[in-house]
């Protein structure tokens, strides 16, 4: 980065001993540096010409790159000095119920360990009324279990993939099959996750689509509230991927049986914002770690066996 940031100056200053001066380095040591620059990289940047120094065609591409890496430099400095202030940065997001269960712990962990400063303040609610927390400037960004693709003032940013997964106490079934069919849940005990959200209407889409008809005993709003239910109530669930931990099957001796159909119930994990006039450099910087986040894939645990 630093012999980039010499290399520029020559050429800006358009001679070596202009450039050693506001660099404040001597003329040997300045040529040194691009010597070994050059070396480096394998290629000449200059000829001399009389007393002048000229770019060669390598040299050029090389001061176009420095230029755009000054550029990035400068933006990730401001960026970062969004987190030197005083002030503790505040970050108001909003998030769905079930986004709030599953993806956003893990998220949150991973923020604040890298922006001890940063304090962030959640929302809930369902999609569509943070979408519309989101066109009202009420919170910075959002965080749902879908796409908002129907409204042209929101970007809808795809973070993930999730589907649905059969979970069973194993106490209170023993199958002899390692795989099942969505007929085999026809009459099957379940909790199911309570009425009103997305992924309680993709679950009883998913049974009318393949005319199933559980034996409903509870239906609850919490994804902690049904894991621990699970095995007094010898009752089944479906829950998202994102959710089921090793973990927490282990603590909870539960067990997830593979059913092919369940593994087509895609659903989009999206990071939702308003006019992209309207986001501050800090909040732009969040969102595009929150995004690099989820493309490692750190939000997601290993396949269950």
């Amino acid at each position: 980065m630093e012999d980039m940031r010499f290399f520029a100056a020559i050429v800006e200053h358009t001679s070596l001993n202009k450039a050693a001066d506001r660099l404040n380095v001597s003329q040997p040591a300045l040529s040194r540096r691009i010597a070994k620059l050059e070396s480096e990289l394998g290629v000449q940047l200059f000829r001399r010409v009389g007393k002048r120094l000229e770019l060669t065609a390598a040299g050029q591409l090389t001061y176009d790159f420095a230029i755009e890496l000054r550029r990035f430099h400068g933006e990730y400095l401001q960026k970062l000095n969004a987190f030197k202030s005083e002030e503790a940065p505040v970050l108001t997001i909003g998030a769905s119920l079930t986004t709030l269960q599953t993806t956003l712990p893990d998220w949150i962990k991973a923020m604040t360990e890298k922006h001890p400063n940063l304090e962030i303040k959640v929302v809930t609610g369902k999609t569509h009324e943070i979408a519309s927390l989101v066109k009202e400037r009420k919170v910075d960004f959002g965080l749902v279990a879908s796409a908002v693709d129907d409204d042209a003032s929101i970007t809808s940013l795809p973070l993930f993939e999730d589907h649905l997964m059969l979970v069973l106490p194993k106490a209170s079934f023993i199958l002899e099959k390692s795989q099942l069919e969505m007929s085999d849940l026809n009459g099957l005990p379940m909790i199911l996750f309570a009425p009103g959200t997305w992924y309680r209407t993709l679950t009883d889409e998913l049974f009318r689509r393949h005319g199933v008809k559980p034996d409903v005993q509870m239906e609850i709003d919490s994804f902690e509230a049904i894991v621990r239910l699970m095995s007094a109530c010898r009752a089944g669930t479906l829950l998202p991927k994102s959710y089921v931990r090793p973990q927490l099957l282990a603590d909870n001796d539960l067990y997830v049986v593979r059913v092919r159909d369940l593994e087509q119930t895609k659903r989009t994990t999206s990071l939702i914002h308003g006019d992209p006039a309207w986001l501050t450099p800090p909040i732009r910087y969040l969102i595009e770690e929150t995004t690099a986040h989820f493309a490692r894939g750190a939000h997601l645990p290993k396949e269950p066996s």
